[in-house]
């Protein structure tokens, strides 16, 4: 049986919601027309972000031990629903017997060639480890980053959701948001996996939202689709 391992619990909530969108995008009419999903919900992996910015525990060796458990399970291709994780891509593809997505080019591959100014949403890790900035520029994309007040109403979004308060999480991304509408950005990515939780609680804007939870499921869908496993044995 194929398998898509999914190397989650970075957070929890940021997890399911990804396994969801595999759910819905798949298009299956019955349970046997569904993906197989292997998940390490791995929720004490040290903070990725205070690591990158801070000098905080190291969550290199639980990532990789994450990456172990699914390798011992023979899993065909594996996406991490973490953007800060991906400061670590590298060692963990080298480490995986699988192909690893990347979830910043798949959502910088996502609005290229339609934008070119987008607005980068994410923790200060993710930020400082410059792999979104490094994507959109490689496509033609200018990244715009949020001036400081900005960045604190997504670390306080980013919270918010992992302790399961949406409504202050919304609020703050809403905030964030207002911050960026005369920046005369063209799109907006919500590069942590939170972001798009609490976005699901506001309006329209006038500008895109690159949900990075929902364009990481489409190509692990793609991924999964084209190599025939939601096909019954």
């Amino acid at each position: 049986m194929a398998l898509i391992g999914i190397l989650g619990g970075m957070g929890p909530l940021a997890t399911v919601d990804f396994m969801e969108q595999i759910i819905r995008l798949t298009g299956a009419a019955r349970d046997q027309e569904h993906l197989p999903m292997l998940v390490a919900n791995l929720p004490h992996t040290p903070d990725r972000s205070a690591a990158i910015t801070d000098g905080g525990a190291d969550p290199l060796p639980a990532l990789l031990a994450g990456i172990d458990l699914l390798n011992r399970n023979r899993v065909g291709v594996i996406a991490v629903p973490c953007n800060s994780a991906h400061h670590w891509y590298a060692q963990m593809r080298a480490h995986s017997e699988a192909p690893l997505l990347h979830i910043g080019e798949v959502c910088a591959a996502a609005i290229a060639p339609q934008v070119t100014r987008a607005a980068v949403l994410a923790t200060r890790g993710a930020l400082t480890a410059g792999f979104y900035q490094a994507a959109l520029v490689e496509r033609g994309i200018e990244p715009v980053l949020p001036d400081p007040d900005t960045q604190q109403a997504v670390s306080a979004c980013v919270a918010a959701v992992k302790a399961d308060r949406l409504g202050d999480a919304a609020a703050h991304l809403c905030a964030a948001l207002d911050a960026l509408t005369a920046q005369r950005i063209e799109a907006a990515v919500l590069g942590c996996t939170e972001l798009p939780i609490a976005a699901r609680e506001l309006e329209m804007r006038e500008f895109a939202l690159v949900d990075s939870t929902l364009e990481l499921a489409r190509e692990t869908v793609r991924y999964a689709l084209a190599r025939g496993w939601n096909r019954p044995a």
